[in-house]
């Protein structure tokens, strides 16, 4: 079985991806940006710039994300487009939360000033729409018609986001 788990920034991807393959026994695969920028040795920021004026960085992120998945049986891909690029995904679930509360999670994981935090999250959002419109159609705000499952994460703890998807993920291997 292969899980693919999307949103925004600050909805909990990584945390609840994590999770799932832990208790699945499943491997995780969430290979980002930040990945990619530490392999350059550049610079998050500079390195989201950099994917603004050249497409080849998101086809590559996804291209390797999309056969890390395709090479397991078992496994949870977690990325801001998973359920788009994963299409032979058995499950496909996204997670949403208030641009408030993505912001504060972000705040309190990177520090600086809840206002600086709000205003890149804002942002990130506008280009990272804005780039996967460009590069491959997507509209990554029209989530419920590729979801098999929308989970809003402003009030629930991790842990509970994770027996939902794996309440979901019993119903599907039947």
């Amino acid at each position: 079985m292969r899980i693919a788990i999307s949103s925004k920034s600050g909805c909990g991807n990584t945390t609840v991806t994590k999770l799932v393959a832990e208790k699945l026994g499943y491997t995780m695969i969430n290979f980002t940006f930040r990945q990619m920028a530490d392999e350059r040795n550049v610079d998050f920021w500079t390195f989201c710039k950099m994917a603004e004026a050249d497409d080849s960085i998101d086809r590559e992120l996804d291209k390797r994300q999309v056969e890390m998945a395709m090479a397991e049986d078992n496994c949870v891909l977690g990325s801001r487009l998973a359920i788009w690029m994963l299409e032979d995904a058995d499950l496909k679930v996204y997670l949403k939360a208030s641009e408030k509360t993505r912001a504060e999670r972000i705040y309190k994981r990177e520090g600086g000033s809840f206002a600086d935090r709000f205003k890149e999250t804002k942002d990130r959002d506008e280009k990272d729409r804005a780039r996967y419109r460009r590069i491959y159609g997507i509209d990554n705000n029209d989530y419920e018609k590729v979801a098999d499952i929308v989970i809003d994460t402003d009030y629930r703890r991790p842990e509970e986001i994770c027996d939902l998807i794996i309440k979901e993920a019993g119903k599907k291997k039947r």
